[in-house]
């Protein structure tokens, strides 16, 4: 038996997975990614590993993906977050014509055909205001843990308004608001209703196709689920894999290497 690795090494969090050759996932693993990327990397890596009890000399081939690709050093190749998102999408969701990727830091919109290959995209630009970031922020505001933010928003009956376009204003306008008396579950269906509607705009940029599949670690927020349900019309693909879909991806992208057993390049190509 021959496994493949993807490791999505991300702005706040590293995911490592690994599938065997039938393509299923057989270990998974998640870290902080912190300040030293190169060991992040290798941590998620080796406990990836551990979670499955593959032995690593069994590992046929491993790609680098996420912001951070370039300095998985053991990696064989590096690939585009975008382009990785999109094949664990379709891995997961075969039926995935439309992608939102929501991260700590960037938000992203994709167009894939069936069987993952992207057709258009684009993100979030300069401003954090409508990914996790965002979220971290209110967060912070309300001395609540992140985890909270979720169930408690989808308490809220009467939303606020958040106009600011700034992550970092975004506290001030949490507080501003506590300080004329409104409810947090109010405040806090404000804030996810702001970041859902920059990520529609996202996705109306790049066209709404076919089955949606949301990705990326914002998918574990129960409320920003809801909130773009409902903006959307229908309900979008989740899985309790959604965090891991870009490592997923890379994963499957390693896995052809393996099975063809042809150079790099062949790899490579589809990171262009």
């Amino acid at each position: 038996m021959a496994y493949a690795v993807g490791v999505d090494v991300g702005s706040t969090q590293t995911k490592a997975v690994i599938v065997d050759e039938d393509e299923r996932i057989v270990g998974r693993a998640l870290i902080l990614t912190g300040a030293n990327v190169v060991a992040a990397a290798e941590n998620a890596y080796r406990a990836a590993l551990d979670d499955g009890d593959i032995p690593e000399e069994e590992v046929g081939f491993v790609v680098g993906t996420g912001y951070g690709r370039y300095r998985v050093e053991f990696g064989d190749t590096q690939i585009t977050e975008i382009v990785c998102h999109a094949r664990g999408a379709a891995q997961m969701f075969p039926d995935t014509e439309t992608v939102l990727d929501m991260g700590g830091q960037d938000t992203k919109a994709i167009r894939v055909q069936k069987g993952g290959d992207v057709l258009d995209f684009c993100m979030n630009d300069k401003c954090a205001a409508g990914t996790g970031r965002f979220l971290q922020s209110a967060a912070t505001a309300l001395e609540m843990d992140l985890g909270d933010l979720g169930p408690k928003a989808l308490q809220g009956q009467r939303p606020v308004a958040i106009s600011t376009t700034c992550t970092v204003f975004a506290e001030s306008e949490v507080l501003s608001w506590m300080a004329r008396g409104k409810k947090i579950e109010d405040i806090l269906l404000g804030v996810h209703q702001s970041i859902a509607s920059r990520s529609f705009a996202l996705l109306k940029r790049v066209g709404i196709e076919g089955e949606v599949t949301f990705t990326g670690g914002v998918t574990l927020n129960e409320a920003m689920v809801s909130v773009l349900n409902d903006l959307l019309e229908t309900e979008m693909n989740v899985s309790e894999e959604s965090h891991y879909m870009g490592a997923l991806g890379a994963a499957i992208f390693g896995l052809q290497r393996v099975r063809a057993g042809r150079g790099v390049a062949a790899v490579e190509e589809v990171a262009s």
